[in-house]
């Protein structure tokens, strides 16, 4: 019989071991992080070691917050006072600024790509080049994303005349997305 050989916990490359296992207690609603003292999930790694005994068993690399209904729909309402019909401080916020909100962001993800790629390694079980292309895209759409923005926002600073009328076309964000599932969330406007 062929038996397969697993890797032992200290036969991982040191720059590819984990730092401890990735508990995330915090949740975020309406700009504020609260701190989950519930169910945790635990998130296994498809990556499987030996254990000292010679049984294999797949990587434990963290943990999240099982959040109930409440929290789904806080965060729910959060979002749809944060969008207030059109008049929510990002929708209402020039396109120049919402730009500045989401370079800020990259900058900061760039500033975890190597913890981010060593995550997906273990998480998705990728090799080294593929998680590195993996985020290296992601942060190049966002990049791409936001050029088009900027150009589509340019073009939008100029007047279209349209069968006799002039306009200027202003792109906003459109609402909240609700997606219903089993849970009936009646939409209070108000």
């Amino acid at each position: 019989m062929n038996q397969l050989n697993f890797p032992k916990e200290q036969d991982i490359p040191q720059e590819y071991r984990l730092e401890g296992l990735v508990e995330n207690r915090e949740y975020l609603i309406d700009g504020d992080f609260y701190h989950w003292k519930g169910e945790m999930k635990e998130v296994y790694s498809p990556v499987c070691l030996q254990n000292a005994d010679g049984t294999v068993s797949p990587k434990l690399i963290g943990s999240y917050p099982v959040l109930s209904p409440t929290e789904a729909l806080q965060a729910l309402d959060a979002a749809i006072k944060a969008y207030d019909g059109g008049k929510g401080r990002w929708a209402m916020m020039p396109v120049h600024n919402r730009i500045e909100h989401v370079e800020a962001f990259v900058k900061r993800m760039r500033s975890q790509r190597s913890e981010v790629v060593k995550l997906l390694m273990w998480e998705i079980g990728k090799n080294l080049p593929d998680s590195e292309k993996e985020f290296d895209r992601t942060v190049e759409y966002i990049e791409e994303t936001i050029k088009a923005l900027k150009d589509m926002d340019r073009r939008a600073a100029q007047f279209v005349v349209e069968q006799g009328v002039i306009a200027q076309i202003r792109r906003v964000p459109l609402g909240v997305t609700l997606c219903m599932g089993p849970y009936n969330y009646p939409l209070n406007e108000t």
